[in-house]
């Protein structure tokens, strides 16, 4: 038996060392898995940095991977003194001093929170064992996590465990060289030599005492000490390193007063290869995934999962086949539309005089440049206009060229961009993601990320408010002048539509005729009978969400949306009135199959069966229609066999900067915008500019090449017949007449093999 210790207080020192001794053996051995895993010994001497995860097409085949490209490995021997000296002065003076805990930094780093002055007292060592063996994410938490307080405290001795284990088998030099090759710094930069080569096109060896500084004042937060985001407070915070590093004899004052003075000084030429297997649907896949990998504690370039889309291999092919074939012919359209001559033109065709300057202000560079030259212009403008080798895209294939940056401006804002998306609305699975025409040199997503004006494809909504609210396809209004008085923001004002010709017919049409006809009169009476305010919840109903301004236009398409919301809000009528939130991923599984989460269709009932049949009748005008404005699609014969059924809209925003199409089959909904990606930028005719010349054709070459393919699993046919009675009249002849604002005859009878008509979509005049 154990003698009882008379003298109390080391009685219960005895105990105290007991209980420590227990708690961290219980937090080794994670007893009654309250504590989570520890790393051991053998992953302490093999490391695993990181597991790619990789994204699969519907059918299994790889789509790409997620990994740190960029983390570039350099030995100790290549790593300049100076950015030892700046993390060691910084982040841990005494780091030759201990075995991994620093137990003075620790007490001294508790009194001074305590006195408000707050402050790490974690070592190198330490901040090594949490950034690479993660002892504070998911893998590493027991039960105890749902206990704060306890939770943090098992943490942190966790990560002293783990930093004793680490110094047990690697020398210091050895762990700085962990350190600083696993270190993140912002911008997916990990490692070092990455950092360096990112920041000032230096190797690690090459690093001067004030890029050092620069460097390692970022671990301290990333983005606050940002010198390309945030370079006051980078600058700030380097000349803190500076000074740390002179107290602590790492460099004298002659030369803490030299680099003091040195503006950051960044280089940022260097061309980083992070794009390897990229693509836009590699990356809508993570922004689709980001609350999920939040919400589950998961990093997509780090814990090897395997995600699986909906997207089909063989019409994402045919997509982008589509898409190479028509955007190729409207550039040497648009090219031999404006010559040499500057496209940047106002609404009026005046040239945009400042263009340039305010495209170059817009970059993140002009604000260093304007650090650098004192607000100099003409240094300023000199850099701009100083030529070097740069690979730009072209249709033919990538080209070496020398550019300025001006030039390379000039150059890549007269190209024209696309975003494509097709979804099967009864499964919700989006089937095609094109978010432009080139990844590589064009990174922004036209689908989800870009917003713009809908033009007439918004036209739907006033009908689709009409048919709800007691009108029919066959009632009719007179495509007339209209006046509407509305008050915005206070003011009272009058609005006035022009139809795109100019002109007004005086004919009386049924709904179904102007919608197919796109008729701006007849709509605008629409929407001033059903109010606007009407037509904007409608929208929202059927799954537009960004923010819509209620106005007498809004039915013109006046608003910014995205394809990805035009393609699921028409998805809508083609699915039974049921609206529903799109699926990308349909599972996620680890590395070794086991599945980590399914995802499953959301939806909601927003409109009535009937009404829904009836808004897929309405758009069938767009062919079947005198004067429809998808007939441009008879020009594909690939697309009429077997009694096939297609619906539509075209839609072009003011001065045609805007191309739209959204195209609706039996099975499909694809939605196709067509613009630049500067709205200064733009075509200037109805016969080169709008949507039924710009997207439309991408449309009639994509359908074409699925319903050529036996595998692609869409055939020919007919829309389908109408779920339930159909108590409104809908079936009402459509005339054969001469529009009285054209000398030729618009319409053919319809069943004409091809029907061609001018597109009268044009949103805003």
């Amino acid at each position: 038996m154990f003698r009882r210790i008379k003298n109390r207080f080391l009685r219960y020192f005895t105990i105290f060392i007991y209980f420590v001794v227990l708690f961290f053996c219980s937090i080794e051995l994670n007893f009654l898995w309250l504590f989570g895993y520890s790393p051991d010994m053998q992953d302490i001497k093999s490391p695993t940095l990181s597991l790619s995860s990789e994204v699969y097409y519907a059918d299994g085949t790889l789509i790409g991977r997620y990994f740190k490209e960029n983390r570039s490995p350099v030995e100790f021997k290549d790593i300049s003194p100076n950015i030892v000296n700046a993390l060691i002065a910084t982040e841990d003076a005494r780091f030759y001093k201990h075995h991994g805990v620093d137990f003075y930094s620790f007490f001294t780093s508790i009194l001074s929170t305590a006195k408000g002055d707050r402050r790490g007292g974690s070592t190198i060592t330490q901040q090594l064992a949490k950034n690479l063996f993660e002892t504070r994410k998911k893998k590493s938490q027991g039960i105890i996590k749902h206990v704060p307080f306890i939770r943090t405290i098992v943490y942190k001795c966790k990560e002293w465990l783990t930093a004793f284990k680490i110094e047990h088998v690697y020398t210091k030099q050895q762990i700085l060289t962990l350190y600083l090759n696993t270190v993140p710094f912002g911008n997916n930069s990990f490692g070092i030599k990455t950092a360096s080569l990112k920041f000032f096109n230096k190797t690690p060896d090459k690093v001067n005492p004030a890029e050092a500084a620069t460097l390692i004042g970022m671990l301290k937060a990333t983005s606050t000490y940002n010198p390309i985001n945030n370079p006051e407070h980078s600058l700030e915070r380097r000349n803190t390193v500076l000074s740390q590093m002179m107290k602590y004899g790492y460099i004298d004052k002659t030369g803490y007063d030299e680099n003091v003075k040195k503006p950051i000084g960044l280089n940022l030429s260097y061309v980083e290869d992070e794009a390897q297997g990229d693509s836009y649907i590699r990356q809508a896949v993570e922004r689709w995934l980001k609350k999920w990998l939040h919400d589950n504690d998961y990093d997509l370039y780090k814990d090897g999962l395997k995600i699986y889309t909906t997207i089909d291999p063989r019409l994402q092919r045919y997509a982008e086949e589509a898409v190479a074939e028509k955007m190729k012919m409207l550039q040497k359209r648009f090219d031999n539309l404006w010559g040499k001559k500057n496209p940047w033109r106002d609404l009026n065709g005046n040239e945009i005089t400042d263009f340039l300057l305010k495209a170059e202000e817009h970059l993140p560079i002009y604000q260093l440049l304007q650090k650098k030259y004192n607000n100099n212009t003409a240094l300023i403008n000199q850099y701009f206009e100083k030529p070097k080798r740069m690979t730009v895209f072209t249709w033919n294939g990538e080209k070496d060229t020398t550019f300025s940056s001006a030039d390379s401006i000039r150059y890549y804002t007269r190209i024209l961009n696309t975003g494509m998306m097709t979804i099967e609305p009864t499964s919700g699975k989006i089937k095609v993601w094109v978010g432009g025409i080139d990844y590589k040199h064009f990174n922004y997503d036209h689908v989800n990320q870009s917003k713009r004006q809908a033009g007439s494809t918004f036209k739907p909504f006033a009908y689709l408010t009409a048919l709800d609210n007691g009108f029919s396809p066959c009632d009719k209004f007179t495509d007339k002048p209209v006046s509407i008085k509305y008050v915005d923001e206070g003011k009272e004002q009058v609005w006035e539509p022009k139809n795109a010709d100019f002109r007004f017919s005086y004919q009386e049409m049924s709904l179904r005729w102007a919608m197919g006809k796109s008729v701006n009169s007849i709509t605008a009476q629409v929407t001033q009978a059903v109010g606007w305010d009407k037509v904007v919840e409608y929208a929202h109903k059927c799954g537009i969400e960004s923010p819509l301004k209620s106005v007498p236009s809004v039915s013109l398409g006046s608003n910014d949306v995205s394809v990805y919301e035009m393609v699921r809000a028409y998805s809508t009528f083609l699915n039974k009135g049921v609206k529903i939130d799109p699926l990308l991923v349909t599972k996620i599984t680890d590395q070794d199959g086991n599945v980590l989460d399914e995802f499953e269709l959301k939806s909601q009932k927003v409109l009535s069966e009937e009404i829904a049949w009836l808004m897929l009748y309405m758009f069938r005008g767009g062919m079947e229609e005198p004067g429809g404005t998808s007939q441009a699609l008879w020009e594909y014969p690939g697309l009429w066999k077997k009694d096939n059924q297609i619906g539509g809209k075209t839609g072009t925003s003011t001065g045609y900067v805007d191309g739209w199409y959204m195209g609706i089959t039996r099975d499909l909904v694809t939605g196709i915008w067509v613009g630049a990606d500067d709205r200064s930028v733009h075509f200037t005719t109805s016969e080169t500019g709008e949507g039924s010349h710009t997207a439309l054709p991408i449309f009639g070459a994509f359908m074409t090449k699925v319903y050529a393919d036996p595998k692609s699993g869409y055939t020919y046919g007919a829309f389908p017949k109408p779920w339930v009675k159909i108590t409104k009249k809908y079936d009402c002849p459509s005339p054969r007449v001469v529009d009285s604002a054209s000398t030729d005859s618009l319409y053919r009878p319809l069943d004409s093999t091809k029907v061609l008509a001018p597109d009268t979509t044009q949103a805003l005049k």
